[in-house]
């Protein structure tokens, strides 16, 4: 079964472009040449949009191919299929990887136990309820991420799937 989705570099040095590339293209098999353009929200580094379509599961090594990198910001996301749920990673230099199984409509899933366990943290007083919400939704990387989603004048437009 296979699903696409969309590999967005929000900021990438201008010597680690060449690497990204080959690391994406190493997970899919091809070669791949990215679209850069210059990343108005970090001067001196550089955003490019790609989508993919592979096997279930791409999105996983795609993000794993490019995590711990230094100064990289991305995303990818895996739409669902009739065999799997849909997936978003993001990843920033200080917060690290997140990641999160969405449905069809793009909602993040939470897994129960991962409730479960946020609200027991914030019974025995370890933590803020509404704190450990906001992570498992991904909040954190969500602020970090907005400035760098939107690149300026003359970006790229992604139009998404209409969903019925």
């Amino acid at each position: 079964m296979t699903t696409r989705g969309v590999l967005y570099v929000h900021s990438a040095p201008r010597a680690m472009c060449p690497h990204v590339e080959w690391a994406v293209g190493s997970v899919l098999g091809v070669r791949v040449g990215l679209d850069w353009i210059r990343q108005p929200a970090a001067p001196g580094t550089w955003r490019s949009e790609f989508s993919w379509q592979g096997k279930v599961g791409t999105a996983s090594k795609l993000a794993s191919a490019l995590r711990g990198w230094d100064m990289l910001r991305f995303e990818v996301t895996a739409e669902p299929c009739p065999t799997a749920e849909g997936e978003r990673y993001s990843s920033t230099p200080a917060l690290g990887i997140f990641h999160a199984v969405t449905g069809m409509h793009g909602d993040i899933l939470v897994p129960e136990d991962r409730l479960r366990a946020a609200l027991a943290r914030s019974v025995r007083g370890e933590s803020d309820l509404e704190a450990e919400v906001s992570k498992l939704l991904g909040k954190p990387w969500d602020d970090e991420l907005e400035p760098f989603r939107y690149a300026g004048e003359g970006a790229p437009v992604r139009w998404l799937h209409q969903v019925v």
